[in-house]
């Protein structure tokens, strides 16, 4: 049979059979956890109101979006029919978290506090939900999985399936144990799975800041996150998002090839540019990209799935056969597609 390039077959996407099967959402104890989302009315500068989405994090503390408050000259949070006065929040603006000060609300109680998680504890492919209000009216309750955790600034960026809107923005993504593991910050236009969510870590500073709190008021300058900076500013994995989408492989791996140079111990990179090499057809060189992600990270059944493709596409077979028995041990359904992929050999 002649042989053809995995390559030109091959489906490319997040979240497809990257882990085992995981402790899934109970929908009934789901619900419990929507006791403590909020909405934030904002009275904007320019003129009329926007809402927003808030977890409450502790008694009278709320955690939102900066993006959400930016332009408010006044703020309230909405909760079961009861509206109260935002008097100050504390403000990390370049990671784009705010908690809010709100004095009345569950004082003295633990009452819709969110119990907090961490995201370091997650895991690919692992189950999540997002809850937040759609256009800042009806909740909206998503399940998905983690496709994505993203190094940057001390933290992990969680990248997950769960759609959302903006006026989710603000809301919050917990994990099977119902714990808040991040904050609904972002989505990319275009494609699937690109929601994005802030590290519940980095909360900690702005609840232990309590003499740091300021009147809600427009800052008068431009305070941008780290996500709404020009292109060129943005941390490398959302410059590789952007690439990998519109399949700019050649630039896709020059900036995998210097983000190794940079944090040689963090397996995204090497992965990335993996994928930039093999659909370049520069077979070996990606093979020894995957290789060493799958060193840093042995439990990446993606990075283990795109090595045995490229095992395929060298003739490799027998490898690409022990590459399948590796994703089987690690009950992926990756497993099953790589060996229909080495049938077409």
């Amino acid at each position: 049979m002649k042989r053809i390039a995995l390559s030109s077959v091959l489906v490319l996407g997040l979240g497809l059979g990257v882990g085992p099967a995981l402790a899934q959402i109970d929908r009934a104890a789901a619900m419990r956890a929507s006791a403590s989302m909020v909405k934030i009315e904002v009275q904007r500068v320019q003129g009329g109101f926007s809402l927003g989405s808030g977890v409450m994090v502790a008694a009278g503390k709320v955690v939102t979006n900066c993006h959400v408050t930016r332009d408010a000259v006044a703020a309230h949070v909405l909760r079961d029919g009861g509206r109260w006065l935002v008097d100050g929040q504390a403000v990390d603006a370049e990671r784009d978290l705010c908690v809010l000060r709100v004095p009345g609300l569950a004082a003295g109680t633990t009452a819709g506090v969110a119990p907090l998680g961490r995201s370091a504890d997650l895991r690919i492919g692992e189950s999540v939900m997002a809850l937040g209000y759609t256009g800042g009216l009806g909740m909206q309750h998503t399940e998905g999985r983690v496709v994505g955790l993203h190094r940057y600034d001390g933290g992990r960026v969680v990248q997950s399936d769960n759609a959302f809107s903006s006026g989710a923005s603000g809301g919050g993504l917990f994990d099977a144990q119902l714990r808040l593991v991040g904050i609904l910050t972002f989505r990319l236009r275009g494609g699937m799975a690109h929601y994005f969510s802030s590290p519940v870590e980095w909360l900690q500073p702005l609840l232990d800041a309590a003499d740091d709190y300021r009147v809600v008021a427009p800052s008068g300058v431009a305070q941008k996150a780290y996500w709404e900076q020009p292109a060129a500013l943005q941390p490398p994995f959302l410059r590789a998002e952007v690439l990998e989408r519109e399949a700019r492989w050649d630039e896709l791996e020059g900036l995998a090839f210097n983000w190794t140079r940079v944090d040689a111990d963090n397996p995204r990179p090497w992965y990335l540019q993996g994928v930039a090499l093999h659909s370049l057809k520069r077979w070996p060189e990606s093979q020894r990209a995957l290789e060493r992600c799958v060193q840093i990270e042995p439990g990446s059944a993606e990075a283990w799935f795109r090595l045995g493709v490229v095992h395929a596409d060298l003739g490799q077979l027998d490898s690409a056969r022990l590459v399948r028995s590796r994703l089987e041990a690690l009950q992926s359904e990756r497993a099953a597609e790589l060996g229909r992929l080495i049938e077409l050999y």
